[in-house]
């Protein structure tokens, strides 16, 4: 069995590859990024610390021309703006569920570009670890986030694949805060990686990521190490 992680620099994907490696072995492992145009390129600079961390192999892709007509506040090439405040927040603001940092259909790209990947790197089966939990799919802020869209997309990468490739979303049905507390306990390299959605080397501390990831930490009784 191998393993190809969605690693985007955030403490989501990084917790994946975590579980990923402690399960499998690091010589079984592999991670992606993929670089889809994002106002936050900074998070790449955070996969790549963290795929180093773990010397695991890491390739990145390049999907920013799909996105290239897309106003989506999270593209660097937007002229729409990001809001701050929770996606609660935001969706009450709004009166739609649908917000600006909403990429289409950003998760659903990604999952087959590695998918695909996964099924020419490796002729062994293999486990596809995506980051996705609870609290993006909530009050359906991210639709590609949620319970129904991974288990659709599961199916049919399962399908297309010939069986060959299965989609683990761990924390399909938990919260960030499970989350940290899952790579507290394996020692993620949290102090690498990177969750603001704005440009610059230090988090804002204001937008709807920024807040959860804070929560997160709170909520196990710890400060965030990338903010030590």
């Amino acid at each position: 069995m191998k393993a190809v992680v969605l690693l985007s620099g955030g403490l989501d994907s990084t917790t994946c590859l975590a579980m990923a490696i402690d399960k499998l072995g690091v010589e079984n492992v592999s991670a992606v990024s993929i670089f889809y145009g994002q106002r936050h390129a900074a998070e790449l600079d955070a996969a790549r610390a963290v795929a180093e961390f773990y010397n695991v192999a890491h390739y990145e892709l390049d999907a920013a021309e799909i996105f290239r007509r897309s106003n989506s506040a999270l593209l660097d090439t937007s002229t729409a703006a990001l809001d701050t405040g929770s996606y609660a927040a935001q969706i009450e603001k709004n009166q739609s569920p649908r917000i600006a940092t909403y990429v289409p259909f950003r998760n659903g790209l990604m999952i087959s570009m590695a998918a695909s990947f996964a099924d020419g790197l490796y002729d062994d089966d293999v486990e596809l670890y995506v980051g996705v939990h609870s609290d993006d799919a909530a009050g359906n802020a991210y639709a590609d986030c949620s319970a129904q869209f991974v288990a659709a997309m599961s199916a049919a990468v399962r399908i297309g694949t010939y069986e060959k490739i299965r989609v683990v979303a761990p924390f399909l049905c938990q919260k960030k805060s499970d989350v940290v507390k899952v790579g507290l306990e394996l020692g993620a390299p949290y102090q690498l990686t990177r969750s603001c959605y704005e440009r610059g080397n230090k988090p804002c501390g204001k937008c709807a990521t920024c807040i959860d990831r804070a929560r997160a930490f709170e909520l196990n009784g710890v400060t965030d190490p990338a903010l030590a």
